[in-house]
Parts: C-alpha cells; structure tokens; sequence
C-alpha cells in the first residue's frame, strides 16, 4: 500500500514565524509520514507535529537548541515502503553535493534534508534522491514558502510535488517542476 509523505523543514517558530500555515497543518492530517528536516526552534512545535502526525521523523538543525538533544538526533536513517530513507539538517555547499552525499549516505535511496530554505531535487550519479522542501515559514529570497509531498511505493519515489504557500495566506500550488 503506498505511503504518503509530507517534508518540511526550517519552520523557525517562534523566531521567523508565529506559526505553521494552516495548509501544512491540513497536509500533516493527510500523509502518512511526515518529515521535519529541523529548525523547528521551539519545542511547542515539535510536541504538535508529534501529537497531529500519524508518524513523525524528525532531526534537529543547528538553530535547534540543547532542548532538542535529548528529543532528536541529527541523522535519522529508516526504511519506508521499501525506500531506505536518511533525513538530516546540513547537507553542506551546494557544489559537489551530489557526490559527498553518494559518499557520506551510499546505503540511501532517498536523502531529505533542509538548512538552505531553497528547494532541491536532484538525482546523484549512485542513484541517491536529493530533496529539500524549502521552508513553509521563511522563504528568504524565494518567491515563494514551500513544502513538499510525495509517495513511497513498494521501494519506488513517486508523485514529489513542491507546493507553493501563497505569500500571503495559505493556499497549495503545485510546482510543475518539481513533479516527477
């Protein structure tokens, strides 16, 4: 039975953001899995994510406190629906990522990680999955917030969609380029 996976990253809240808007909150209802490649920075917005989420996979980034050690670690690497998944925070510069990631994640199919609120989706030559949903919260220099959503389907990524959050509001618009 397919998995459906919501990814979100850099929430900052309190510090950027009062809160999560309610259509990532309506997603959350919806996945299966939902994915927090960290910069939550409060932990009230972790204790949602794990009370709303059906099944939550979490790591903290480096804005995350010590209050966060003891609740999540910096790397987590987990199988779901036959995709061997690693989450983290920091995947570094975006030159060479490809390569360092084939290297420091080789037992990967699918690496989600977050830090640079610029959403990412590329393929390494090893055939690793690279995703950074950009941040729901704090888009810097992005036209628009984004998150992520996608199903894992007996070993297979399918449907990856980037939805744009309106910069006003709350609104989903699917990214087309972002759609496999």
């Amino acid at each position: 039975m397919p998995t459906s996976v919501l990814v979100v990253s850099d929430t900052h809240v309190p510090q950027k953001a009062k809160a999560v808007p309610s259509a990532v909150w309506a997603a959350v209802d919806r996945a299966d899995v939902v994915v927090h490649a960290g910069d939550w920075t409060g932990l009230p917005l972790l204790d949602e994510f794990e009370t709303r989420a059906r099944l939550l996979i979490g790591v903290r980034g480096n804005n995350d406190g010590p209050e966060f050690d003891d609740r999540l670690p910096e790397v987590v690497r987990t199988a779901v629906d036959g995709v061997r998944l690693a989450v983290v925070h920091e995947t570094g510069a975006k030159e060479a990522r490809e390569t360092r990631m084939d290297r420091l994640f080789p037992e990967t199919d699918l690496l989600l990680f977050g830090h640079s609120h610029i959403p990412w989706d590329t393929t390494t030559p090893a055939g690793l999955r690279l995703l950074n949903p950009g941040s729901p919260t704090d888009r810097r220099r992005q036209p628009h917030a984004t998150y992520l959503t996608l199903t894992l389907d007996a070993g297979a990524i399918r449907d990856v969609a980037l939805h744009e959050l309106p910069v006003k509001g709350a609104g989903i618009l699917p990214h087309p380029r972002m759609s496999t």
